[in-house]
């Protein structure tokens, strides 16, 4: 009797390790996220500042409003390295995740802070297109429905693994229904674009914190220490890329366009 006592009081000795563990990993997933938000939002400001004038000696291109972009501007907005400034942080991404394994904590954690700066340099365009009210207005609604997806992907019973799988394939689709639109220019396809964006991301919010709770479950179990680091930076990384898409989906809609 003795014995069942001991082994029962080992084993919830270990899942309360475990659990506190979870809870210390998860506020590690969303400080990092929210560190790689505030790098993204001060980054696109700060180069949107710097690519646009109102002074006409300054200025390299007309915008009109009164505001001129600046050489700076021209050159990321109006010249074929905007190309190049629209697809890096999806290529950085990419390899990042396939060489994360290679890197360091340390490492991985700088990597992943210099592609929110990427980020930002990529988005800062929202800043010439949409007022700044509007921006702050979907950002504030975006983190409301981040937070209550994401609580609820945190606490739900239900295994939202099949759900994970059928988001997946509609990001495939919907990334190839961008390109496309990237040439047709139709304003209905924007609009089914922006609006099944939105869903798509809110699902993935859910499923990805889920997914996170459960990897580092499992990777606890098997005391895997040094994985839980990088696992910490790849779950800030999933979660701040669904942010962000929810966000500037969202924008399509609430932004007022300058």
């Amino acid at each position: 009797m003795a014995q069942y006592q001991t082994i029962g009081s080992t084993a919830g000795s270990r899942a309360a390790q475990i659990d506190a563990g979870l809870r210390a990993h998860m506020n590690k997933v969303y400080g990092m996220m929210s560190v790689g938000m505030l790098l993204t939002g001060g980054a696109a400001w700060a180069i949107a500042g710097l690519a646009t004038t109102t002074d006409p000696s300054q200025a390299a291109a007309q915008m009109g409003n009164g505001q001129y972009l600046t050489a700076l501007g021209s050159a990321i907005y109006a010249s074929p390295l905007k190309w190049v400034i629209m697809f890096a942080p999806l290529l950085v991404v990419f390899a990042f995740s396939a060489l994360i394994n290679k890197m360091s904590t340390a490492t991985a954690q700088l990597v992943f802070f210099g592609y929110a700066v990427l980020m930002g340099l990529s988005l800062s365009s929202i800043f010439l297109v949409f007022t700044g009210a509007s921006i702050a207005q979907t950002f504030l609604v975006t983190s409301i429905a981040f937070a209550a997806l994401s609580l609820y992907g945190y606490t739900t019973k239900k295994n939202l693994s099949g759900l994970g799988t059928f988001l997946m394939m509609g990001v495939i689709g919907l990334v190839i229904a961008m390109i496309v639109n990237m040439f047709l220019h139709s304003p209905a396809l924007t609009f089914a674009i922006s609006a099944i964006g939105v869903l798509i991301f809110a699902g993935l919010t859910a499923y990805d914190t889920q997914n996170i709770k459960a990897t580092y479950i499992q990777h606890a179990q098997m005391g895997d220490a040094e994985w839980l680091g990088k696992a910490a930076i790849l779950g800030a990384l999933t979660l701040y890329l669904d942010f962000i898409n929810l966000f500037m989906f969202l924008l399509q809609f609430m932004g007022n366009r300058e």
